[in-house]
């Protein structure tokens, strides 16, 4: 977030001034947090799917487990 604040600034800082690369360096700098909380993202949505699934595999080796024990 820090990134893209300071982006932002360097964008509009180019635009009043007339200087086209720190605007285009802003609008770079907005795009690598774009990207860097994107990944994070990616990286916390597939943690909690393998989590949910590690989850359910044991719920069903617990449930295996049960039903060995309670067949004669």
């Amino acid at each position: 977030m820090k990134d893209e604040i300071k982006g932002k600034a360097d964008e509009l800082k180019g635009k009043l001034t007339g200087d086209r690369s720190e605007e285009l360096k802003g609008k770079a700098e907005q795009a690598v947090d774009k990207a860097r909380r994107t990944g994070r993202d990616i990286r916390d949505d597939v943690k909690e799917e393998a989590d949910k699934e590690r989850d359910r595999e044991a719920r069903e080796r617990e449930a295996e487990t049960v039903r060995e024990q309670k067949s004669w």
